[in-house]
């Protein structure tokens, strides 16, 4: 764990304007005013510095526009900053555009997870800076994705301890990153620790992602493309939930460890959407059923798993965290702050966005 009473921190967190890091940067720049927080995102299609508006004068935090592939800048900013810590967010995550174009995920996911862990292995390890604060007061923690483990069948879930068995090019390459990260503890002695959650959803999400795509659909009244029969079934956590959880983890899980990270909201994607669908008629005053009519069966996509779901027992037994919100509150929660945020949704909806999804999604 990282004392967070010994001494001021330098933490870096990459991929902190994007999704789920913008919540993470907003919880430790806010609840640790003593830290010095420092943002590194390359602002790719998916990162937005609007995300972060409220805290961007924060005397503790520093933006740094880069890519964890620039190998350099990786270097020079752990020898001007000397991080104690890195919370290891940055990654693409969209299983679609890993299917068209996997080796963007093997470069960003584990090449530039690479170039992290070689940069803190320098300064940490080879070179460790004089003064307080030895190995034992730093840590690596990469953030990674449940669908490292694969699929499940209609029952049984995922525990710490679960073979790796990844399905798609995206799971491959957070698989390999995840792999590293435990190499590079078990080779050189790195600190790190490794949290694999489960799908994600709340205020901010590019809409790629079912939810805020979905969202976006119904108030656009055009299709909402489900794949195959609908009845693929995913755990959902809210991101704010898993913002908590990462910074339960960072300071005060054991180091060298691994924690699933879940929201206890097992959901078929269909019985999802309908949900959604009588939510957002009810809030946009719509006739009720309305929106379900937009629902459109596609193609399934190649690979798909059937079933993920989390144990959290770990989490829950040994660091006291669990989710705070149920999913219909949470879901309630996420569609007002897309209502009431319609302008940035449409500003990031627009021209190759659009064509993308023209393209993708095709009709059975």
């Amino acid at each position: 764990m990282i004392n967070k009473d010994k001494k001021k921190l330098k933490v870096l967190i990459t991929g902190g304007a994007g999704f789920i890091g913008s919540h993470v940067v907003r919880l430790f720049v806010t609840k640790y005013p003593d830290y010095e927080i420092v943002n590194l995102d390359a602002l790719t299609y998916a990162g937005n510095l609007e995300n972060l508006k409220d805290i961007e004068n924060a005397p503790n935090y520093t933006f740094v526009k880069g890519d964890i592939l620039d190998t350099e800048l990786i270097n020079n900013l752990f020898e001007k900053y000397e991080f104690d810590a890195v919370i290891h967010l940055a990654a693409e995550s969209h299983v679609d555009r890993s299917i068209s174009d996997p080796l963007a995920f093997v470069k960003t996911n584990v090449i530039g997870t690479m170039n992290l862990l070689n940069a803190a292995k320098k300064i940490w390890i080879d070179t460790p800076p004089s003064g307080e604060g030895g190995l034992e007061e730093k840590l690596f923690y990469h953030i990674s994705t449940d669908e490292v483990y694969g699929t499940l069948g209609e029952s049984g879930l995922f525990t710490e301890e679960t073979p790796y068995a990844p399905n798609s090019p995206y799971s491959a390459s957070k698989a390999s990153s995840d792999h590293f990260v435990r190499a590079y503890g078990e080779t050189y002695g790195l600190p790190y620790v490794v949290s694999n959650c489960s799908n994600n959803y709340g205020p901010n999400q590019f809409p790629e992602k079912l939810i805020p795509l979905f969202i976006h659909n119904i108030l656009q009244k055009n299709p909402l493309p489900v794949y195959g029969d609908g009845n693929y079934t995913r755990d959902w956590l809210f991101v704010i939930d898993h913002a908590e959880a990462i910074d339960r983890i960072f300071h005060h899980s054991e180091k060298n460890k691994t924690y699933n990270v879940g929201g206890f909201n097992e959901w078929k994607n269909i019985d999802l959407v309908k949900l959604l669908c009588r939510v957002m008629d009810k809030k946009l005053g719509r006739e009720e059923g309305s929106s379900e009519k937009l629902i459109t069966y596609v193609k399934d996509r190649p690979g798909h798993d059937l079933r993920y779901a989390i144990d959290a027992s770990r989490i829950n037994n040994e660091l006291g965290w669990k989710p705070s919100v149920t999913f219909e509150e949470g879901l309630e929660k996420t569609i007002d702050w897309y209502l009431e945020n319609e302008t940035w949704l449409k500003s990031v909806t627009s021209g190759a966005y659009q064509d993308y999804y023209k393209k993708q999604y095709k009709s059975t």
